[in-house]
């Protein structure tokens, strides 16, 4: 296991070729590291936040690295190279990695409204061809049920993003409520480089 000097060491190496994710509502691997980067040898985390306990203990990378789960040149054929149940690793990215990402269970969730704004933090001022936004449909639990493309619907494709640090991006959906994934695709601009996020919601009405 990392030492705290060590894991900060892992942290700022990795920030020197950042990439990014969504921070609000937190991608399933940023919450871990926002909430636990700081103290992630508690033990407390075990009862307090076991999905981020079992994704620590597969593999405390992924939370170091909470800004680099992507894939290369996969020409917008999304659905060919990531097969249903691994789509929060992005197909097992950066050689399973993130796949802890893709296991049902009880991930801490934001709760947002039938309208709300997700953002994405660009920390590489890449920019963005597009941002495709999915919601998990009215019924799919995560708690029990890792993703699959058949339990997604789009909300939106956006347009073209210039290189800046923060996008947001205004959701509707109507008559939600409950526990759902928001799926979010990111495809950079500045090379076929392509990022996955599962974020964790609970609607409120």
């Amino acid at each position: 296991m990392l030492t705290a000097s060590v894991a900060c060491l892992v942290t700022w190496a990795g920030a020197a070729s950042a990439h990014g994710s969504i921070v609000d509502p937190a991608s399933r691997n940023y919450g871990c590291w926002q909430r636990w980067g700081s103290d992630f040898q508690n033990p407390a985390m075990a009862q307090q936040d076991p999905m981020c306990w079992q994704a620590w203990q597969a593999d405390t990378t992924a939370m170091w690295n909470w800004n680099g789960l992507y894939r290369m040149n996969l020409g917008g054929n999304f659905q060919a190279a990531i097969p249903d149940g691994q789509l929060c690793s992005g197909g097992h990215a950066e050689n399973g990695r993130y796949s802890a990402m893709d296991v049902p269970g009880a991930w801490k969730a934001t709760d947002v409204r039938n309208n709300f704004t997700i953002k994405l933090w660009d920390q590489a001022g890449h920019g963005a061809d597009y941002l495709l936004v999915y919601v998990t449909k009215p019924g799919f639990d995560p708690t029990r049920q890792a993703v699959g493309w058949n339990d997604l619907q789009l909300l939106t494709k956006t347009g073209k993003y210039a290189p800046g640090q923060y996008y947001s991006v205004n959701l509707s959906t109507s008559g939600r409520s409950g526990r759902a994934v928001v799926y979010t695709i990111w495809q950079a601009s500045h090379m076929d480089q392509t990022f996955f996020f599962c974020s964790d919601v609970n609607f409120t009405g």
